[in-house]
């Protein structure tokens, strides 16, 4: 009984013990787990809400869908449909366009072509023209015809209408042109009375003169400068040159100093000028003016081939006397030059500033021929004319120009025939070079 006791107060003990900290636990997490359940089933519950709704949702966005992608379908379809009108229409435009560009292509190769053989024939027809020309003229009978047939050309012509000139005056203004003529009659009255060596004094005095005024500019600006008073000019030219040149000189210096000159180097350009004169009055006196002339035609003309002498001649910065002793070495090396030529030549390389020698050159041979009342005629022909074509060509332009032309002749074989005449600033070109070279300038390009 006793051991039952004990057994029941062991089992309540134990069922206490239990229920005083056993259960509650356990009760607590029964209570808790079935909290879990409800969240769970909760939770369970609301997502089956959500899953319905995105059910819903997702069969209305798959309807839209279905009806974008048949609008996106149709709208594809008709853009197909425009693009396609649009590249056949671009094809079409492209074609045209290709067409005609390879139309225009072959018209450029046809006419490239056609301009090429119209160049190839000309080419080769101009030189067998050229190579028959030269073989013609090769002959001199024939290159004398050419001019004989140039010359009777010449005599068809009118009178020309050009207006010649020569000497000093060509460049100078009306007031300077006055003084000039005024000058140019004092030194004919003066020359009257002069024999060779009084015209030869005359011109190196005036020279010398002229080269003073070069060197001292304040000089010859107070003797150009125009003015009412000319007894004081006169005063200045008698105290500076009196006794160290002669009277005619004197004379000729006061005139000059008393007349209006438009510019003041027109006063140098003026006594120049006058010593140029006495030479060619003497020269005239000796019965030397052709050769005088020949001469100073024939130094331009080798001034002509040769630039580089021409430069050296042209340098009025280098000392005159060295520009002088240059030229009487030329000179000297071509032969025996006539002594008033040579005097010329001196005198105007001496007084050269800033035209060029063979421009000056040149001017003073032309004022040789116009001391007789004649006009320069210069003719370059392929060979020597002979004296009957001279007089005769001579004779055509004294009647075209109205006045006596005197020719001055160049040879330059390369003309081939023909003659290339220049009178003043007219230019008469019947060279058959030069014709030959208006057909090769005619071939197309």
């Amino acid at each position: 009984m006793s051991t039952f006791i004990g057994q029941l107060i062991g089992f309540v003990v134990i069922v206490w013990l239990l229920g005083k900290f056993v259960v509650p636990p356990v009760r607590q997490l029964m209570r808790n787990q079935q909290e879990a359940v409800r969240l769970a089933l909760e939770e369970s519950a609301t997502a089956a809400q959500k899953l319905a709704s995105a059910d819903v949702m997702h069969a209305k966005a798959l309807e839209e869908a279905k009806l974008e992608a048949a609008k996106v379908t149709e709208e594809a379809r008709t853009d197909s449909v425009r693009i396609a009108d649009q590249l056949r229409e671009q094809a079409a435009i492209e074609a045209e366009r290709v067409k005609a560009q390879g139309d225009q292509q072959v018209h450029m190769l046809r006419q490239q072509t056609i301009r090429e053989l119209r160049q190839g024939l000309g080419s080769e027809a101009l030189q067998g023209a050229d190579q028959l020309v030269r073989q013609y003229v090769a002959d001199p009978a024939a290159q004398a015809s050419t001019v004989d047939r140039f010359i009777d050309g010449l005599e068809a012509m009118s009178p020309s209408p050009a207006v010649l000139e020569a000497g000093a005056s060509l460049n100078l203004r009306a007031a300077s042109r006055d003084a000039l003529a005024e000058i140019v009659s004092t030194f004919d009255r003066v020359a009257g009375g002069l024999d060779s060596d009084g015209l030869t004094s005359l011109a190196d005095e005036l020279t010398a003169v002229a080269t003073l005024l070069l060197r001292e500019p304040r000089l010859a600006r107070h003797l150009a400068e125009p003015t009412d008073d000319t007894a004081s000019k006169d005063q200045l030219v008698q105290r500076l040159f009196g006794g160290k040149v002669g009277g005619p000189t004197l004379e000729v210096l006061s005139k000059a100093a008393a007349l209006r000159w438009s510019e003041e180097s027109n006063l140098v350009d003026a006594l120049e000028h006058i010593a140029r004169l006495a030479l060619l009055v003497r020269a005239d006196r000796n019965g030397e003016a052709e050769e005088v002339e020949e001469q100073l035609f024939r130094f331009g003309r080798i001034l002509d081939a040769e630039p580089k002498l021409t430069a050296l001649l042209s340098d009025y910065n280098t000392p005159a006397d060295g520009r002088v002793a240059l030229l009487r070495a030329v000179l000297e090396s071509g032969g025996t030059a006539n002594k008033t030529a040579e005097a010329l030549l001196a005198q105007t390389i001496g007084l050269i500033r800033g035209e060029r020698a063979d421009e000056a050159v040149v001017d003073l041979a032309e004022l040789a021929v116009a001391r007789g009342g004649e006009v320069v005629a210069h003719v370059s022909a392929a060979a020597e004319l002979t004296a009957q074509q001279r007089e005769r060509l001579a004779a055509v332009l004294t009647r075209i120009y109205g006045t006596p032309v005197s020719v001055q002749l160049n040879v330059d074989p390369a003309l081939l025939g023909g003659l290339l005449i220049t009178v003043g600033d007219e230019v008469i070109d019947g060279s058959i070079s030069s014709r030959l070279a208006a057909a090769r300038t005619g071939l197309p390009d």
